[in-house]
Formats: structure tokens, C-alpha cells, sequence
């Protein structure tokens, strides 16, 4: 019997350039419709050996001695420093404030101007002027929009000529006759005993009515006509 060893190779990252090298290929691999068969698998020809890498350099920077700069504060006393003593001065400070006072220059005081005399006392304030400019154009807008279905309501009101009221007399008394005659062919009968016979009587009684009615209005000098209703 007999074993066969198979080494598998030292696992390290690989170097800068041969790693852009590798995102370029792939790019230009992936560009088309998808890499070739085995693209995928890594190339081991290409790991980094080992103990074959830089490493960065192993000496220390030179230490350097710390300092203060000029904005540091004065030393606290010591210990055995004695504390001071027995200060005192000739100056009157109430006498020095008093003259720096009476020295002083006096204090301005602003004066507040009256609003009776101020350039816009009296005037409407812009706001306002603005807010009745917008209001007086919506009344504006309001009343021509009024003004214009009044307009259109009077083109719809007009009186008719002669010759047209003279066609509408003779189309009237036309259906009168026709109803006039359906009318009398129902008195004839000698006696209306079903619903239907006087349903029919008493509607051609209501239509002469109102046919007799429309051609006597027509008998008015001026017939005007409203296409509003």
C-alpha cells in the first residue's frame, strides 16, 4: 500500500499590481455575455510566494525631546514663598470715579420722532393698498363673468317675424284639426264604457285646450321668444 500527498500551496494575498491586473482581466472578461469556461477558478500561478514580500521597515523614528510653547502660564508659587505683604496705595478711587464722571461727555439720547411727523402718517399702508388692488380685481373678474352670461341670456331672448309666428299658427291648427278629429271620432261612440276610450277622451280634450290657448297667444303683435327656460 501506498498514500499520495498532495501539498496544497501557501495561502497570501497577492501583490498590488498583480491584483489590478486581475480586476482588469475580469472586466474585460465580464464585457460580454459572460466569462469563458474556467475563468472562474483562481490562478494559483499567480499567488505570492512566501517570504517573498516587502514588509515595511523595522527601525523606529528618532525620538524627539517635547517642549512647551510661549503660551503657557506662569508658574504657580511655591511652597516656601512667602505671600506679599503690607500693599496698599495713595489713590482715591471714589474722588478718581467721580471726576471721570464729571469729565465724561454726556450721554445721547435719541429722540423718538413723533408718528404725526413722520413721512407716512396718514398714508394707507402698502399691505393694505395691495390687499384692495386684488380684492377690487376679483370683483372685477366677478362682474364681467356676470356681465357675459347676461349678455348670452339676451342673445337667447328675441322676438320672432311675422313669417315665423304666421308657420307656427298654421303648424298648430294643423294638430288641432288632427286632434280635433280623433276627438270626434270618440264622441260618436254611443257609450265610453272602458278605461282606455276615456283615458283617450279626456287627453284629446286637454290637448285642444292648450292647442286653442297657444294659437290665441300668437294672435299678440309682438311674440318674443325665451330659450332660457
Amino acid at each position: 500500500f501506498f498514500f499520495l500527498m498532495i501539498r496544497r500551496p501557501p495561502r497570501s494575498t497577492q501583490s498590488r499590481s498583480s491584483a489590478a491586473s486581475d480586476v482588469y482581466k475580469r472586466q474585460g472578461m465580464a464585457s460580454t455575455f459572460g466569462r469563458p469556461k474556467g475563468a472562474y477558478k483562481p490562478a494559483t500561478a499567480e499567488f505570492q510566494r512566501s517570504h517573498t514580500g516587502k514588509m515595511g521597515s523595522n527601525e523606529l523614528p528618532q525620538p524627539k525631546r517635547f517642549s512647551y510653547d510661549d503660551s503657557r502660564r506662569p508658574p504657580i508659587p511655591s511652597r516656601d514663598q512667602p505671600p506679599l505683604y503690607g500693599l496698599h496705595t495713595n489713590k482715591n478711587f471714589v474722588v478718581l470715579n467721580a471726576v471721570e464722571n464729571i469729565l465724561a461727555a454726556p450721554k445721547v439720547i435719541k429722540k423718538e420722532t413723533p408718528a404725526t411727523e413722520k413721512a407716512d402718517y396718514g398714508c394707507v399702508p402698502k399691505y393694505l393698498q395691495r390687499i384692495k388692488d386684488q380684492i377690487n380685481e376679483e370683483y372685477e373678474s366677478i362682474r364681467a363673468m356676470h356681465q357675459k352670461e347676461e349678455e348670452e341670456e339676451e342673445q337667447k331672448r328675441y322676438e320672432l317675424s311675422s313669417e315665423e309666428v304666421e308657420k307656427l299658427r298654421e303648424g298648430l291648427q294643423k294638430k288641432w284639426e288632427a286632434v280635433n278629429q280623433e276627438y270626434q271620432k270618440i264622441t260618436h261612440i254611443s257609450k265610453v264604457d272602458t278605461q282606455e276610450l276615456r283615458r283617450r277622451k279626456e287627453e284629446c280634450e286637454r290637448q285642444l285646450t292648450q292647442l286653442e290657448k297657444d294659437i290665441a297667444s300668437l294672435s299678440k303683435p309682438h311674440i318674443f321668444v325665451d330659450a332660457t327656460r
